[in-house]
């Protein structure tokens, strides 16, 4: 491509995020200001011009990850979809964006467990998956969770999302077989018996 040309003031907190989701992905949230500078290829001082501070470059990581996770989600959602087809757009939604996102989803699990996301952020992450958790909520109301709270269900999809994951990606000829036997496995753990 030649010599890059300097970004422009959104290209540059795009670059600052993009560079902030493959830090923390790979370094933990641990993860220093001056490394995501450097991997953004900006100052950390133009790094703060955005951020003041970490938590705030960690918050909007967070909501942005959200916001993205959100589009994939809300695509093709079946509103009028049986609870099993709208709970397997839900499970097949994250497996996708797990997959071609890799990053992001490893710094979206960081993020998520991080007491430095706020009460706040984490409302605003949730703006727009309402009809997700329905379909979760409904899920665990008429299913074998009954009386749990849906977060766990939640949880239980997620970490077979993160095994299903795993095993796609170690044997890729055999994604779609573990990706449709993944959920198998959740629903099955989950709906009624």
């Amino acid at each position: 491509m030649g010599s890059m040309p300097r970004p422009k003031t959104g290209d540059k907190r795009a670059a600052i995020l993009r560079a902030a989701t493959k830090t923390i992905a790979e370094d933990g949230i641990g993860a220093s200001t001056a490394s995501v500078a450097k991997a953004a290829a900006v100052a950390e001082g133009s790094l703060f011009r955005y951020f003041p501070d970490k938590d705030k470059l960690l918050n909007e990581l967070y909501r942005e990850l959200k916001l993205d996770m959100r589009s994939a989600m809300i695509a093709g959602f079946p509103l009028t979809g049986s609870l099993r087809k709208r709970v397997q757009h839900i499970w097949n939604a994250y497996v996708t964006w797990g997959m071609e996102s890799p990053a992001k989803r490893r710094a979206m699990m960081q993020l998520t467990v991080s007491e430095r996301i706020t009460d706040q952020s984490r409302l605003e992450g949730q703006a727009g998956f309402e009809d997700a958790t329905e379909a979760m909520q409904q899920l665990v109301a008429q299913g074998k969770l009954s009386g749990l709270p849906a977060a766990f269900a939640s949880d239980l999809l997620l970490a077979m999302a993160e095994t299903t994951m795993a095993s796609m990606v170690a044997n890729p000829a055999k994604a779609e077989r573990y990706q449709s036997a993944g959920f198998e496995a959740f629903w099955s753990a989950a709906a009624k018996k």
